[in-house]
């Protein structure tokens, strides 16, 4: 979808223009420049970021339920393909953004559109997990691909040559990829899970197809802010989900001893996941479009096991609780596992790039083994795995701050 380039093209021409003026009524939907100074998000970008996080909330609602309940199996597959429209909405809207906010009226408008069909989709959640019935899920998905199908014409509408192709490519893309998502609507249940990684490899392909020749103006900075603040916000939400859940076992079922363990583990975990992805400046490493490619797509997982990490502190409250039927290590798991995969996928695809020597390569990954393996560590799983966070962030500090004196020394 949106502009996570694909690898190969030639770069786009830059624009002589500097960032747009005050909100007009309607103006060219024109290119900006990569190498424009002080892009930020915009109100409007963390709004729309803010927006969607209500549809991530009821996606992890729905994790718990499925976990808790003992369909493991069934609420991750669900999950995993909820949460990967989501995400693909989201980098529709944020590549987009970057090479094409013009901040008209017109702009604000088809944005606010896209926010509504996102509302609609959240409002689905629950019956496309309890009921696999999709119709909401796949209405408020049209909406949103409605209103991007919009901005990609209008920006053929101010472009010319390969330009005006490209955006003619992605409006084609987007729209037959929209109506192949039909098909949950009338397959059986039993084909719909291979109808989803069909329509999700499809999706992924449009990029590859529209940028083929001509590389959309995306804005490193910008583009490594946005997934950023989404991050900081699903980080958030998680904060939020695991309060709600440590406040109910506290009040309802009088069970402090039980869940003060796993209430300061899941908080270390997620201050360490915090300072883990923020480290270092990512956007230096987006250089490339193959680099940008793998980048961007890969924050599926690192999103998805963010928001992950709140559902399974839930999970583990509610058997601390007694509230869940399963077993505690089940319940450990539903912690520790997104938050190994959370570890691993920053490395391989945020941090490593900036890590000096085998010692600070092989933090991350030595901490995500050790996460799993807090698993079994009972009842006070979670607060090992917690610690094991915590000293992971530490020993970081401390191989990087003895790094940065040897280099003074040489120096």
């Amino acid at each position: 979808m949106t502009s996570a380039p694909a690898p190969g093209p030639a770069p786009a021409p830059e624009p002589v223009s500097g960032p747009p003026s005050p909100p007009a009524a309607l103006r060219p939907l024109r290119s900006r420049g990569r190498g424009e100074a002080h892009r930020a998000a915009t109100p409007l970008e963390l709004f729309f970021d803010l927006c969607f996080v209500v549809a991530v909330a009821q996606a992890g609602v729905e994790l718990v339920h499925a976990v808790a309940e003992g369909h493991a199996g069934e609420g991750v597959l669900n999950y995993a393909m909820v949460f990967f429209a989501l995400f693909w909405a989201w980098v529709n809207f944020s590549w987009f953004a970057s090479a094409y906010d013009n901040d008209d009226v017109l702009y604000r408008v088809v944005t606010l559109v896209q926010i509504a069909g996102v509302l609609v989709f959240a409002a689905g959640v629950s019956r496309g997990f309890e009921e696999h019935d999709f119709l909401l899920i796949w209405l408020g998905y049209l909406i949103m691909r409605v209103a991007l199908t919009t901005q990609w014409l209008r920006v053929a509408r101010s472009a010319t040559g390969e330009e005006r192709a490209t955006a003619l490519r992605y409006a084609c893309g987007v729209l037959i990829c929209q109506i192949g998502w039909s098909g949950l609507l009338f397959l059986p249940e039993g084909g719909r899970s291979w109808l989803f990684l069909v329509m999700a490899i499809a999706e992924m392909c449009v990029p590859v197809f529209a940028e083929r020749v001509y590389s959309t103006a995306w804005h490193p900075h910008h583009i490594s802010e946005r997934y950023g603040l989404f991050t900081i916000i699903v980080l958030g939400e998680t904060i939020a989900a695991a309060t709600v859940a440590v406040k109910t076992g506290i009040e309802e079922h009088d069970a402090l001893g039980e869940i003060l363990p796993i209430a300061a583990g899941g908080l270390l975990m997620v201050f360490a996941a915090w300072w883990i992805y923020f480290v270092v400046p990512i956007h230096g490493h987006l250089n490339s479009n193959r680099q940008s490619f793998l980048w961007g797509y890969g924050h599926y997982f690192i999103l998805g096991a963010a928001a992950a990490i709140g559902a399974g502190i839930e999970v583990a409250v509610e058997e601390a609780a007694g509230k869940a039927h399963i077993s505690t290590l089940a319940a450990s798991a539903a912690v520790t596992v997104p938050m190994a995969l959370y570890l691993f996928t920053v490395w391989l695809l945020h941090s490593r790039y900036y890590k000096v020597g085998l010692a600070q390569q092989l933090v991350l990954p030595v901490a995500a083994v050790a996460t799993l393996a807090s698993t079994f560590a009972g009842s006070w799983a979670v607060l090992v795995a917690g610690l094991v966070a915590t000293a992971t962030v530490a020993t970081g500090v401390t191989l990087t701050s003895r790094a940065a004196r040897r280099e003074e020394a040489a120096t």
